[in-house]
C-alpha cells in the first residue's frame, strides 16, 4: 500500500487547457507542467484532479482523445458542453464520463453562483480510437458501482457515518481517495485529499472515523 499525502500534491494547471483567474487545481499524478518519472499512473489511472472554481470561472474548449474521463462533483454545479452535441450540468452526488475515444473537445465551467468543486479522474482505455460517447449519472446512490469496462475498471462511492465499515474490492489494485471525512485503512489514518495505492487487496476494511465520501477505484491490472 502507498499512501500519498493532500499535501503533497503539485498545486497548478496546464496553460493549454486555459486556465485563467479562479481556477484551483491539485494534482495526485504527473500532469502538464509537473512532470515526476515515478508518477506517471497506477494501471489505468493516469490522472487525479482536484479542481476549484470560483463563480464564472472555467476551462475553455481544448481537445482530449483515447482518455477515459469520470468526474465526481463535490459541492456547487459543473456545466459542460461537449463538440458531439452534449450539453449538461452535473450536480453534487452525480457521475458523468467523457469517452474521448478518437477525439472530441469540451467545455468545463462554472456558470452557478458559487464555488464548485470536482474530483476529475483520467483513465487509459484498454483500446484507443472508437466514437466518443457521453454518460451522466444523477445522484449515484451509495454503494451503487460505476462500471468503466473502456479501462478495465469499476468506480466505487461510499458515503458513510463515522464508526462503520467499508470493504475494500478484493482486486488487482484498488486507487482510494478520500473525498471528505477521515478514514483508517490498515495502519493508516487518510484525511481529505489522501489517497492510497494497493495491490492484490484482499479482506482489507475503511474504517470511518469521521463521516466519510470515498472514491475507490477497483482496478483489473496495475
Amino acid at each position: 500500500m502507498d499512501v500519498r499525502r493532500s499535501g503533497d500534491r503539485f498545486r497548478g494547471g496546464d496553460p493549454a487547457t486555459g486556465d485563467s483567474a479562479g481556477i484551483e487545481t491539485l494534482h495526485a499524478f504527473s500532469f502538464g507542467r509537473f512532470y515526476d518519472p515515478d508518477n506517471l499512473r497506477f494501471g489505468p489511472i493516469l490522472a487525479c484532479n482536484e479542481e476549484h472554481l470560483a463563480p464564472g470561472a472555467g476551462f475553455d474548449e481544448h481537445p482530449h482523445s483515447h482518455t477515459e474521463i469520470v468526474t465526481w462533483v463535490v459541492e456547487g454545479e459543473l456545466t459542460h458542453r461537449d463538440s458531439a452535441g452534449h450539453a449538461t450540468v452535473v450536480r453534487a452526488g452525480d457521475v458523468q464520463h467523457l469517452s474521448s475515444a478518437a477525439g472530441v473537445r469540451h467545455v468545463e465551467r462554472n456558470d452557478g453562483d458559487r464555488p464548485l468543486t470536482f474530483v476529475q479522474m483520467w483513465l487509459a482505455p484498454l483500446e484507443p480510437g472508437g466514437e466518443p460517447s457521453y454518460t451522466h449519472v444523477a445522484g449515484i446512490a451509495d454503494s451503487t458501482p460505476y462500471a468503466l469496462p473502456e479501462a478495465g475498471a469499476m468506480l466505487h462511492v461510499r458515503r458513510r457515518p463515522e464508526g462503520e465499515r467499508i470493504g475494500v474490492p478484493d482486486a488487482a489494485g484498488v486507487y482510494v481517495h478520500v473525498v471528505r471525512g477521515e478514514v483508517r485503512l490498515g495502519g493508516e489514518r487518510l484525511g481529505e485529499g489522501d489517497s492510497a495505492r494497493i495491490t492484490d487487496a484482499d479482506g482489507l476494511e475503511l474504517l470511518v472515523l469521521r463521516d466519510t465520501e470515498v472514491l475507490m477505484w477497483e482496478l483489473g491490472a496495475v
